[in-house]
């Protein structure tokens, strides 16, 4: 045997040799998934790129490189891109905070007081999520359209309106998961602040918040791009083109087939992905990083 394969064979029975092996694989397998992961994104970045307008020849990534759909989609006049854009963001961002806020409220109050009913809230909170939100569809139209014959601002065909049901759909699993999370903060905290003189307005505000940022990150942030997201919800509420959202716009723009403008498709779900990258950017750090630790010290 040559001093080559001594070698090699001495590598693959040291503990080294056989991590390293292991390592292989698993590196293997990330990179498969990886792939399977970003190839419909870059399929997709690929076909916004094509100056076409259609899929003809998509499937051989980047052949043709232009900017022609973008252009063509923020100068049209039959479809309002940035209108769609803008109130993507407003029912987005109002949705994220309005939810985290209201959330984050119930979940200490269902974490830190003792009253009656609490146990029977809490229970039906999980049943209500078994039920999809797609079979209250038709509750839901019925019900604004009652409503805005009350009080036409939330009624149907409004932003405000949406935003109700979009709040009432979240609170549930929101409040859920924030609870499971105040209750990994020390109760002595809270304990500790009400001898000095604190109630729980101040505890909540001043202490409990700051200890509970990273679930706040990650429910504000899966409250944005269930938002952003949406269709269905959003195809019943709202039906004037400059108050629909950014899912519903985009569809129209396809729903021909015949003149169905797919590069143009294709840059506006591009566009529409940079808000939920950087707002996920800006949160990694909240998202990652868990701050429970440092509440003792």
């Amino acid at each position: 045997m040559s001093t080559h394969d001594s070698t090699a064979t001495r590598l693959e029975r040291s503990p080294r040799g056989r991590k390293a092996k292991r390592h292989v694989w698993r590196h293997i397998i990330a990179l498969v998934l990886s792939a399977y992961a970003l190839l419909p994104l870059l399929y997709v970045v690929s076909a916004s790129l094509n100056p076409t307008g259609t899929l003809t020849g998509s499937n051989r990534l980047f052949r043709v490189v232009g900017l022609d759909s973008y252009r063509r989609l923020l100068a049209s006049d039959q479809f309002p891109f940035l209108t769609w854009f803008k109130n993507s963001l407003i029912i987005g961002v109002t949705t994220a905070v309005l939810s985290v806020f209201l959330g984050a409220l119930a979940a200490y109050a269902f974490s830190r007081m003792r009253f009656r009913g609490r146990r029977t809230g809490l229970l039906t909170i999980v049943l209500v999520q078994m039920f999809p939100q797609l079979l209250a569809v038709v509750a839901i139209f019925l019900l604004l359209s009652r409503i805005g014959d009350l009080v036409p601002a939330i009624g149907l065909n409004t932003q405000a309106g949406l935003i109700c049901v979009y709040l009432g759909a979240a609170l549930g699993v929101n409040t859920y998961l924030m609870y499971g999370y105040f209750n990994t903060v020390p109760s002595e905290i809270d304990e500790a602040a009400r001898v000095d003189g604190a109630g729980h307005f101040r505890i909540f505000f001043t202490i409990i918040l700051r200890l509970v940022a990273p679930i706040l990150a990650v429910v504000g942030l899966l409250s944005f791009i269930t938002s952003m997201n949406d269709f269905v919800i959003a195809s019943v509420i709202l039906i004037d083109p400059e108050r629909q959202t950014l899912a519903v716009g985009l569809y129209r723009m396809v729903s021909n087939p015949n003149y169905a403008d797919w590069s143009a498709f294709a840059a506006g779900a591009v566009m529409a992905s940079v808000p939920v990258v950087a707002l996920f950017l800006f949160l990694q750090k909240y998202i990652v990083g868990g701050l429970t630790a440092g509440s003792s010290k």
